[in-house]
């Protein structure tokens, strides 16, 4: 029997793990870095050990250190999460070693299926369809277009997809460099890549004791950088045929490594139906609460009481129910090349019948050391289309107050024709992506009433709506008539202006906008009618930062003030982060050309790529390798 479970990750993870422990009634053990160490998941636990500094390489993945964390708070089992050390054999070990038990696979298991080239032979042998890999030398362009893949870690990192035979040196170097930074690892190996392909996976939970179930089929097409975005359950548009396929070959990849506790075995399947082997993820998955809510299990529950020993029933799992969508919320800015946000959380609140699973909590900061994923909501209903529309609903009505997020894009994505009519496949949003990011007019119109709720919000809580008298005092004459301004930016950083004025009965009138009503006007609401038609924005303030409906503005000074120049072809860091690696030969002095890679900046687990905005001469080069940059900070400088 396991007692106490120290959870050795972060997050919203670690929340989960929590969260079944307690209703298990085992004790349990956070551990945390200096940044999260007012985090919910350290709150939440019945102990808390501090784990020294920030950057993951120092904390959630210095084994010695959680081994340690464990023993001094008295735990007897350690689970993993995922990510991080998840699916480091080593850590498996070490983790036994000390006498304690390790809720995970057996670490041959984890050490046969961690390098993706020695799990493809193996695969092989256990007659696993999949993509035979290509000598990298010998690609022609009639093997194009190819994918260069990291043989260790995941999440989309060390991959690129090469469709020029020139190309494939750069891309084999630059996938070798992102590898080792990530994962300790620079292997990397070539094989051909399936376009637009469909990512299918198959849950797989097992025992000690010989039974292997298969939990029935997710997609997982739609992503971003490799990086899964939207994820549901079951797998649509699978016949029974390639569904029965697909749950052989999970089993018989589990069977191969002598697999125990939950796992996914990964599929790309081509536009022809053909399933090819992509990896085996030892662990717990992401996306599991949509397999979960279709069989109505907890996994975590199954991982825990495996470990313990109990069986597994041998008549096979319960039947699956319904169907489950779960949508990733991020910190991220799609029409900016995805780039990562921080910044505080003020409020994370979804509303309706729908599950949200979230590492974060109001007034959080989201920080630049780890992944920007806020929250996971899922929906479950009777058919796909019922839980789609729910789970598009819930995320419309969601109040995120804070940085920017993905929150839109997932709408549309969700309500998307071809997403609905199960169309989708990896390049979803390759081919979609600026139809989803541009605002339409409807998104136009709602955000031009946005505005003046915003101001008149705030005007209610700064000017108390009174009857506005004229009168003389030294002096000085207060006008009904004159119109009260206020200024914002909206995210794009244009600056708007909005003009009011006070009734005599203490009802504000928009001058800037005489077509817009204005219904009721409270600090925490303003109802406005435009074109015959009502409708109420919540606002909420927060500094200079106000939230109306689903729009964000920042209050601006009523007079504007001296702007700061910089220096034409000035190149600033657009977010917070490390600088990774230096274009070969960068130097001040060097000739550049338009849109040339210069520099590559590490933020919340993913490479951002930093060129030159024009033919030009590097004239200086304010950073170097391993330097920490703030949002702002001079990078370079190329002149015309």
């Amino acid at each position: 029997m396991i007692h106490s479970v120290l959870v050795a990750n972060r997050g919203e993870i670690a929340r989960r793990v929590l969260r079944t422990c307690r209703e298990l009634g085992i004790a349990t053990v956070a551990v945390h870095s200096d940044a999260d160490a007012e985090a919910p998941h350290v709150r939440e636990a019945d102990a808390a050990v501090r784990l020294p500094g920030n950057a993951p390489a120092d904390t959630y993945l210095r084994g010695d250190l959680l081994v340690a964390a464990a023993r001094a708070a008295g735990a007897d089992a350690v689970h993993p999460g995922y990510g991080f050390l998840s699916e480091n054999a080593g850590f498996a070990r070490a983790v036994q070693d000390a006498g304690l038990v390790w809720i995970g696979p057996p670490p041959a298991a984890i050490e046969a299926m961690a390098s993706k080239t020695r799990a493809k032979k193996l695969m092989a042998e256990a007659q696993v369809p999949l993509l035979a890999p290509l000598d990298a030398d010998e690609v022609t362009e009639a093997d194009l277009p190819v994918l260069v893949k990291a043989a260790a870690g995941g999440g989309g990192r060390g991959m690129r997809v090469v469709r020029e035979r020139a190309a494939l040196p750069g891309a084999i170097e630059a996938a070798r460099a992102e590898a080792a930074s990530a994962f300790g690892d620079g292997e990397v190996f070539v094989e051909p890549y399936v376009e637009d392909g469909r990512h299918i996976e198959v849950q797989v939970l097992a025992d000690a004791h010989g039974t292997v179930w298969t939990l029935g089929t997710r997609d997982c097409s739609l992503q971003r950088r490799h990086q899964k975005v939207v994820e549901e359950a079951p797998a649509p548009g699978l016949d029974d045929a390639l569904r029965a396929t697909l749950a052989h070959a999970a089993r018989a990849a589990a069977r191969a490594v002598d697999y125990r506790g939950a796992g996914t075995v990964e599929f790309l399947v081509s536009a022809r139906g053909r399933p090819f082997f992509l990896e085996m993820n030892t662990r717990l998955q992401v996306e599991h609460p949509v397999t979960e809510c279709v069989y109505g299990l907890d996994l975590v529950a199954h991982q825990i009481q495996v470990a313990e020993g109990a069986a597994l029933p041998e008549d096979g799992p319960p039947p699956p129910r319904g169907h489950a969508v779960e949508a990733r919320l991020y910190a991220e800015d799609p029409a900016r090349d995805w780039q990562p946000q921080t910044g505080t959380l003020w409020r994370l609140e979804v509303p309706g019948d729908v599950r949200v699973d979230s590492g974060v909590a109001d007034g959080c900061e989201i920080g630049v050391h780890y992944d920007p994923m806020l929250a996971k909501v899922i929906a479950c209903a009777p058919t796909r289309s019922a839980a789609v529309r729910k789970l598009a609903r819930a995320l419309e009505q969601a109040h995120v107050h804070g940085p920017v997020t993905n929150r839109d894009l997932l709408v549309r994505s969700l309500r998307h024709p071809d997403f609905a009519a199960a169309g989708m496949d990896t390049g979803f949003y390759a081919r979609h992506l600026a139809e989803l990011t541009t605002p339409t007019e409807a998104d136009a119109a709602d955000a031009a009433c946005a505005l003046p709720a915003a101001a008149l919000a705030q005007a209610v809580r700064d000017e108390p709506a009174r009857p506005r008298v004229a009168a003389r005092t030294g002096g000085w004459r207060n006008l009904a008539s004159a119109p009260h301004l206020r200024r914002y930016a909206d995210r794009d950083g244009a600056e708007h202006e909005v003009r009011y004025v006070w009734g005599r009965d203490g009802r504000p009138t928009l001058v800037s906008a005489p077509d817009v009503r204005v219904v009721t006007a409270r600090a925490d609401a303003v109802v406005l009618e435009s074109g015959g038609v009502r409708r109420r924005y919540p606002v909420a303030v927060y500094g200079d930062r106000v939230f109306a409906g689903a729009h964000a503005f920042t209050a601006l000074p009523r007079l504007p003030e001296p702007e700061n120049v910089t220096e034409p072809g000035s190149l600033l860091a657009a977010m917070p982060g490390t600088v990774v690696r230096l274009a070969e030969g960068l130097r001040e002095g060097a000739t550049v050309t338009a849109g040339q890679p210069l520099l590559w900046l590490e933020a919340m687990k993913m490479e951002h790529r930093v060129a030159a905005p024009a033919n030009g001469r590097v004239t200086a080069l304010h950073v170097s390798e391993g330097q920490q940059v703030d949002v702002g900070t001079l990078l370079a400088v190329v002149a015309e």
